[in-house]
């Protein structure tokens, strides 16, 4: 039960659900089974099939496992679905889609599916309870040794397997006015989003003056979360993080305010993180791209590419 719990909290899962702890056990086992069903479901396999239109997906039912198993095909060349592509297979396994191998230790992934909200949720309506719930889940021991991303069905995607295989996909682009290395299936999205932006610039000072505090866009990076096992999305070349020359005294990303209010970094104001423009933010959502600045342990410089969240929880 915890462990789902402290899972929901990455993502900023809704709070009105997180403080159900404050009520019986019972009820709230009870409303994360409810949650389960209606989300994770092999019916949500379209918001996959949505986000890549260029991947085939097919799906077959293993009574030996009593799970779906998911066939993808991915092109060879990115948007030619009619073409030559890689074959892989996994299980849906409550959305995680992992390869038979790692079925033993589903309980360490998390589903590919979950909750990312609309609207940015205020932490001054934190309870007690979920502050000491964040603190536990963001505790080093927690993120070493606790559940994870599966990156399986994304190291397929963007043949990340390996640091050799995955260079091969990452072009140089310039965006929002600086040179950043990105996969190259970021480069679609990425040229929608900064259009959209300079447009709006043109009539919006705030945008404006976003764009001219924009230090550095950095993306593609190859390497660990910190404080974990796991491969930060910066390797895939699918994350960036946009960086500004002046913060104004505020923060902008969890683990650097902890250094400085170990206790309370989680309650730090909305109004003390620095953050881009919600119309920025907006046009990113727009373009698949989720904000960093929603989840609970708060990156407001990161934004990465899941069009699949964003249709699971916009549409």
């Amino acid at each position: 039960m915890k462990k789902i719990i402290l899972l929901f909290l990455l993502f900023n899962f809704s709070l009105s659900f997180l403080s159900s702890q404050t009520e019986s056990d019972s009820q709230a086992a009870q409303e994360v089974e409810q949650y389960e069903q209606q989300y994770i479901g092999i019916s949500n396999l379209k918001y996959f099939e949505e986000a890549y239109p260029d991947v085939a997906f097919s799906k077959r039912y293993d009574g030996r496992s009593k799970d779906w198993i998911v066939k993808i095909k991915v092109p060879l060349v990115s948007g030619d679905k009619d073409g030559e592509g890689k074959i892989y297979e996994f299980y849906w396994a409550n959305g995680s889609l992992l390869p038979e191998s790692e079925l033993k230790n589903a309980n360490k992934y998390w589903s590919l599916l979950y909750n990312y909200p609309k609207i940015l949720q205020d932490p001054e309506n934190l309870t007690e309870n979920e502050k000491e719930q964040i603190k536990q889940f963001s505790s080093r021991q927690n993120r070493k040794d606790g559940a994870g991303t599966p990156m399986f069905f994304f190291d397929a995607l963007y043949d990340s397997q390996s640091r050799i295989k995955l260079e091969q996909h990452i072009v140089r682009i310039r965006f929002l006015g600086n040179l950043t290395n990105v996969h190259e299936r970021m480069k679609a999205p990425l040229k929608c989003i900064e259009e959209k932006v300079f447009a709006l610039a043109k009539t919006d000072p705030e945008v404006q003056a976003f764009l001219d505090n924009i230090k550095s866009n950095d993306a593609y990076y190859w390497r660990i979360i910190e404080g974990t096992n796991r491969k930060s999305f910066h390797s895939l070349g699918i994350a960036v993080d946009v960086l500004p020359k002046k913060q104004g005294g505020k923060q902008i990303f969890w683990s650097w305010a902890k250094d400085k209010y170990p206790d309370t970094w989680m309650l730090i104001p909305l109004k003390k993180r620095w953050m881009p423009p919600e119309k920025v933010i907006e046009i990113f959502e727009e373009e698949g791209f989720i904000w960093g600045g929603k989840w609970v342990i708060f990156d407001n410089m990161h934004f990465e590419f899941h069009p699949e969240l964003i249709k699971f929880n916009f549409n």
